[in-house]
């Protein structure tokens, strides 16, 4: 059970990516908007920097998904084989870790430009 657990955790992790990712997206959007209601003239196809880092978050919740379903079965085999194996290595919450960190830092250098 606890397999099943930790992979349902992980595929929650993807689909909150993807979620942040089209808010963050759309945060451009939100903002020419803003700009709009207080008579400030902002170019129209400029997104800045909330379309791509939106993407890459869709991108990332994918591929979260995608790598923890992989994971999932490797581990499940492993089990109905009798093998137990205390990790599967942490290379992959430490890869997620450092690109929400990469993500968090750039929305902040983003925002404060920006304010």
């Amino acid at each position: 059970m606890a397999a099943e657990r930790t992979f349902l955790a992980w595929i929650r992790t993807g689909i909150a990516f993807m979620g942040f990712g089209f808010v963050v997206a759309r945060f451009g959007l939100f903002l020419r908007e803003i700009a709009h209601s207080n008579n400030v003239t902002v170019p129209q196809h400029d997104s800045g920097l909330s379309l791509p880092v939106g993407i890459a978050l869709i991108v990332a919740g994918i591929l979260v998904n995608l790598i923890a379903a992989i994971r999932h079965r490797r581990y499940t085999k492993a089990l109905d084989r009798g093998e137990f194996r205390q990790a599967y290595g942490a290379a992959f919450p430490f890869l997620v870790a450092g690109f929400l960190a990469i993500i968090g830092i750039a929305v902040a250098i983003y925002l404060g430009v920006l304010l």
